[in-house]
């Protein structure tokens, strides 16, 4: 218990709220690598995600990379990039390894999503005489959005808990804070800064889980069938 109260009062110190790896600087590090890795990785996986859902080909091979990229270990691959790149390239072999890891997640939601619209859907679009581009932009996107945005928020978890790894490199975030607690065997800023990230996880989350109910189309959440109210029995009546 006292180790929880002393990684608190590291947390509250105003100390490690100025100077350049102040805690306010190491959180927007962080959720810079994060959201940075995670739009690049969209610009990529999206497009591709969209194109299986929509035509119903590659989806083994998506699931292949897909899966090839998950059991790639990201701390492993960050030295290697490191090696290979240059010593002078530790931020371009970062954000390469968190895209990487960014991908499996934003690909999966957006083919995902396209492919679990109900068919008669997409041929009623058909009938009414949409295009295939049409269909794809009115009808497939705005529907297949919830699970796109639920990969989105798997990938933002996986990158911003992986981001950690950058404070080997130097290249600062929570990481750094936690590193250097190690090597000083300072266990309440080791504990305090592992707090603030799971605290910032938690609400990325819950943003995201907020978006992704918004993202529901209305007439698809009008339709959702209400819960049932329970009825209080009547007591019967001599």
């Amino acid at each position: 218990m006292n180790v929880f109260l002393d990684a608190i009062a590291w947390l509250v110190d105003p100390a490690q709220y100025s100077g350049s790896n102040s805690l306010p600087v190491l959180v927007g590090q962080q959720l810079f690598y994060t959201f940075i890795s995670v739009l690049i990785a969209a610009v990529i996986a999206v497009p591709i995600g969209w194109a299986i859902g929509h035509t119903g080909r590659g989806r083994e091979f998506a699931v292949a990379v897909s899966g090839a990229a998950r059991a790639i270990p990201s701390f492993g691959l960050l030295i290697l990039l490191i090696l290979l790149l240059g010593v002078t390239q530790k931020v371009e072999a970062a954000f390469i390894t968190f895209v990487v890891l960014a991908i499996p997640a934003l690909l999966a939601g957006a083919y995902s999503g396209l492919e679990a619209i109900d068919r008669r859907t997409i041929d009623a679009a058909r009938a009414v005489g949409m295009t295939e581009w049409q269909i794809l932009w009115r009808v497939e996107v705005p529907l297949g959005l919830p699970l796109l945005i639920g990969g989105l928020r798997s990938a933002v978890l996986q990158v911003v808990a992986t981001v950690t790894i950058a404070g080997y490199t130097d290249l600062g975030g929570l990481g750094f804070r936690i590193i250097q607690g190690i090597d000083l065997r300072a266990i309440d800023q080791v504990l305090g800064a592992a707090l603030l990230l799971a605290l910032l996880a938690l609400a990325l989350d819950a943003i995201f889980a907020l978006l992704q109910r918004l993202s529901v189309p209305r007439g698809v959440r009008a339709a959702e069938p209400a819960p049932e109210r329970r009825r209080r029995p009547v007591a019967a009546t001599a």
